[in-house]
């Protein structure tokens, strides 16, 4: 009777701690998903590119990035373990998930750092991880996320970099389970062992291969550089830079806040159907859709291309308060926006100088790398 009571004790510990553990882990779950609301206010994306460490690592090192969580995504089961995900019997993905401030950095540029990460042609895993669990992926948070994708697959494939076909899944998002704590930052946390691991699954000797050290914007006028492990994206010329580039006018406008002649300037009448961009940076600043003739000789428009491609701050030069517009990226001088554009329209009316920007037509934004705002036109 002794040893049967024993037993049942032994059993019931076993059981507890079972039990515990399990409430632990999903515990820690839940803690880690609650935490996510602190970056509500950020925009979010999900990319499955094999070992979620490395992915981890590498979108942490952008700039605009906020925080990145590793997890499961894509399964028949809710909250799995680690070892249920490894296994391969669940359907998930290692996946993570990206938070970002898209002031700073957008969509098509993670894609950017997505496809220079990762084998895209593989179908089988990647790098020494293989298996459906280790495969790529891009799940979509909306239609805009899933056109833009698939714009940035497709232009990919197009450009002949890969010998074999892009295999990557384009896939609506539908649940992300957190991975345990042991796996948040793990190549922060064990980095000898992530380097060790890193350096010789095969990923960093793909990477260097076919990209080297320059990873590409997601317009062809942005371009980022590693730097010390990091990637940097450093739109601001200097000085000497910026007068090699411009002419005189587009140097004293952009740059000192100059404002060119009405009815004497490039683009005050022009009529083509097309885009306009910082002839600094090449940041898309507005299109002709929105451009009509106001009367004053300088191109006008009811509003930008996109809100966060312009910057607004109060301006006291003329003794009276108006408002400049300057770009994002470049900080270039563009004009200002006043309160007396067409009412139907908004009322508002963006008057700038021509010197400041640069006119793409509409049959040639996809040979300039402008492709997503075609639709613009249709």
């Amino acid at each position: 009777m002794k040893n049967i009571i024993i037993g049942l004790g032994i059993f019931i510990i076993i059981v507890s701690t079972i039990y515990m553990w399990h409430q632990n882990r999903k515990s820690n779950h839940n803690e880690r998903m609650a935490n996510t609301t602190d970056y509500s206010k950020y925009s979010v994306a999900t990319f499955a590119g094999g070992c979620f460490w490395c992915s981890e690592s590498d979108f942490e090192k952008t700039d605009g990035v906020i925080e990145v969580i590793s997890g499961y995504t894509g399964g028949k089961t809710r909250n799995p373990s680690y070892k249920e995900v490894s296994s391969g019997t669940t359907g998930h993905r290692e996946a993570v998930q990206v938070f970002y401030d898209p002031d700073k950095v957008t969509y098509e540029q993670l894609l950017e750092v997505f496809w220079r990460h990762a084998d895209p042609t593989d179908p089988g895993g990647q790098f020494g991880d293989r298996g459906e669990q280790y495969t790529t992926a891009i799940y979509y948070h909306n239609n805009e996320q899933k056109e833009i994708a698939e714009k940035s697959k497709k232009n990919l494939q197009n450009s002949k970099k890969f010998s074999k076909d892009i295999v990557t899944p384009i896939l609506p998002f539908k649940e992300f389970f957190v991975a345990e704590d042991y796996h948040q930052d793990y190549h922060k946390k064990n980095n000898r062992a992530y380097k060790f691991y890193r350096g010789r699954s095969g990923r960093d000797d793909y990477t260097k291969k076919f990209w080297g050290d320059t990873l590409y914007g997601a317009e062809k006028h942005r371009t980022c550089t590693i730097k010390n492990n990091k990637s940097i994206c450093n739109d601001k010329k200097t000085k000497k830079e910026l007068k090699e580039k411009l002419t005189t006018l587009q140097y004293d406008v952009t740059q000192n806040n100059a404002t060119e002649k009405a009815f004497d300037n490039k683009y005050w009448d022009n009529e083509r159907e097309g885009i306009y961009v910082d002839v600094v940076s090449g940041e898309a600043l507005f299109s002709s859709t929105d451009k009509y003739k106001s009367g004053t000789g300088w191109p006008s428009f009811v509003k930008p291309i996109e809100d966060n491609h312009i910057t607004k701050k109060s301006d006291f030069g003329l003794h009276l308060p108006r408002t400049e517009v300057r770009s994002k990226n470049a900080d270039s001088h563009l004009g200002h926006v006043f309160n007396d554009g067409p009412k139907e329209r908004g009322g508002q009316r963006y008057c700038v100088n021509s010197a400041s920007l640069r006119f793409i037509p509409k049959e040639d934004l996809e040979k300039e790398g402008y492709e997503k705002y075609q639709s613009l036109f249709n």
